[in-house]
């Protein structure tokens, strides 16, 4: 895979008139820029985009590297907006001054280039269980009336033949005095300005329960209760010896969406921690329902800083116009939807998306001189900026 990824690179860049090897395939780069000692393939490329071998990079320069970088499997280049070009060189030129000099460049080598070219994914399968597909909240009964068995083939397919360092299996997890049930609206006291009073509401309103804290919450069917049978994972999705499961939506009082966080980001799951010492910089995101935990994981996975992919065909939704708007809403935060089909070449290398890099500059920029970039704690956001709610 690594040896492929690298000679799809020196075609690149041979169209361009460059010839680079961009990786270290054998052993990965270490740039002690303090000490002035860089890997060899980092000066290689530097010096072959370095048009005229004054030492500094410019914005045409970089255009041509992003030209060899941002790929399709083929090796058509992808176009990128000119403002986004000038965007990300300005991420790259840390002092401001027009250029990216060497020292720049290693910056750029380490924590871009090289993210870009060799990605370390993982893949996270959400909440495919027996009560969504057959049982007491069937998305089939649900407005857009789709299939959630739809979801089973590609998402097999993927496992068995894309190279994931690693993949996740969430699950609904919920008591049987769990929040989200209507069966227990009338268990805990509404706020004053709830619309809904317990004894009128019905299936899928949302009520406001007083708390602490204050809790907007739609009203569901009970489902996924904790070691029942439609809590299991269908029986029919393939479990890998080294797969993970992520139980989530576990507190009574607190509905869990996403995969990350509750919906009130009180309280996380192990999700973020496990991704982080797996080193992982790209996470594929598919499951049940597409509308609702689907796009909250990719929303949170966009705010932890991960290069996030949704998976389309591998999600299936409740309502056809949350599901459109949940797509929409990723792409404006530089996600991307793909087809299944499109997965290995993105894992391998060969398919490179320019959001999927705009979005990694952008979290750069954030990037202290002189530091890493911290993960995003409850106190950075607001508790409901990402939760995607039916309407």
């Amino acid at each position: 895979m690594a040896e492929q990824c690298s000679s799809d690179l020196i075609a690149a860049a041979s169209d361009e008139g460059q010839l680079v090897e961009l990786l270290d395939q054998e052993r990965p780069a270490v740039v002690d820029i303090n000490n002035g000692s860089f890997p060899s393939d980092m000066e290689a490329c530097f010096k072959a985009f370095d048009k005229d071998n004054d030492g500094l990079m410019t914005l045409s320069d970089f255009a041509a590297l992003c030209r060899t970088l941002f790929r399709n499997e083929q090796g058509k280049a992808y176009a990128i907006e000119d403002c986004r070009l000038q965007e990300m060189f300005d991420v790259f030129d840390r002092n401001q001054d027009g250029y990216v000099d060497f020292q720049e460049f290693a910056f750029c080598w380490k924590q871009w280039i090289k993210p870009i070219v060799r990605p370390i994914s993982a893949l996270i399968i959400v909440d495919v269980q027996n009560d969504f597909i057959t049982g007491s909240l069937s998305i089939s009964n649900c407005p857009a009336q789709q299939n959630g068995q739809d979801v089973l083939k590609p998402t097999n397919k993927m496992l068995e033949t894309v190279p994931f360092e690693v993949v996740f299996y969430s699950l609904d997890w919920h008591p049987e005095n769990h929040v989200s049930f209507i069966e227990n609206v009338g268990k805990r006291k509404l706020h004053p300005t709830s619309q809904k009073k317990a004894e009128e509401a019905v299936l899928y309103d949302t009520v406001i329960f007083e708390g602490p804290p204050l809790n907007e919450q739609k009203l569901w069917p009970k489902h996924c209760v904790q070691n029942s049978w439609g809590a299991e994972l269908h029986s029919a999705v393939k479990v890998l010896d080294n797969g993970i499961f992520v139980h989530k939506g576990i507190h009574p009082d607190i509905d869990s969406y996403s995969a990350f966080w509750d919906n009130n980001k009180m309280s996380k799951t192990p999700l973020a921690s496990l991704l982080q010492k797996k080193k992982i910089t790209d996470l594929y995101v598919c499951g049940l329902a597409y509308d609702v935990c689907v796009g909250a994981t990719a929303s949170h996975s966009l705010e932890h800083g991960y290069r996030t992919i949704l998976v389309d065909d591998a999600s299936r939704g409740i309502s056809l116009d949350d599901i459109h708007h949940t797509r929409d809403s990723l792409a404006e935060k530089n996600a991307v939807v793909v087809h299944s089909s499109q997965v290995k070449d993105m894992v391998e290398g060969r398919d490179r998306r320019p959001e999927l890099g705009y979005f990694q500059a952008l979290r750069l920029r954030q990037m202290p001189q002189n530091g890493g970039i911290r993960d995003p704690s409850p106190d950075d956001v607001s508790p409901r900026d990402s939760v995607i709610f039916l309407t």
